[in-house]
């Protein structure tokens, strides 16, 4: 007896999402997003003000998206992305919808709905699509996974005690600690 086969999923599909429905799309696959908690959401701004704020400092051209920001990580119509926090530093990838092609640096802020998929599936798919950096923020055990593409290098686990200096800037370092007090 043949399985049934499984349906693909396109951006289409995500578009046509009730409102105030949010998805991902990977490689066809569909995977709903829950509703973020009030630290989920924290670790955002502050994150995203903090790296804002040292772009502007240094009069820097790349730019700052918090989710909800379209990502279409591919040239295909099958994977779109909302990180929690999207920095890109080619303007040419920029469009009305969001961004074509991958971020230079992606964080994601870890769910409990959503731990295997930041740290699995999007860990793979970010990578093949060229992402130059990606942090993972675990606000339940307190620590960062910083993955740095470019340099082909293993991933490093800081702390959120610990300053981490970001890979695609020379001067930034960030405590995560330093930025919930």
């Amino acid at each position: 007896m043949a399985l049934p086969k499984e349906r693909t999923y396109t951006i289409d599909d995500i578009y046509a999402l009730p409102e105030g429905q949010r998805a991902e799309l990977i490689d066809g696959q569909m995977y709903m997003m829950a509703p973020p908690n009030r630290m989920h959401q924290r670790l955002i701004m502050e994150l995203s003000f903090s790296i804002r704020d040292y772009i502007r400092n240094k009069n820097d051209t790349c730019e700052v998206y918090p989710a909800p920001f379209a990502v279409f990580l591919m040239e295909d119509n099958t994977n779109y992305v909302e990180p929690d926090i999207s920095v890109i530093c080619d303007k040419n990838k920029l469009t009305d919808k969001g961004c074509n092609g991958a971020p230079d640096w992606i964080i994601e802020i870890v769910s409990p709905s959503s731990r295997k998929h930041d740290y699995l599936t999007k860990s793979v798919k970010y990578e093949i699509a060229g992402v130059r950096e990606y942090w993972i923020v675990d606000p339940e055990k307190q620590r960062i996974t910083i993955y740095r593409y470019e340099v082909d290098a293993a991933p490093m686990i800081a702390g959120f005690e610990q300053p981490i200096k970001v890979g695609i800037y020379d001067d930034l370092e960030i405590t995560i600690a330093d930025l919930l007090e």
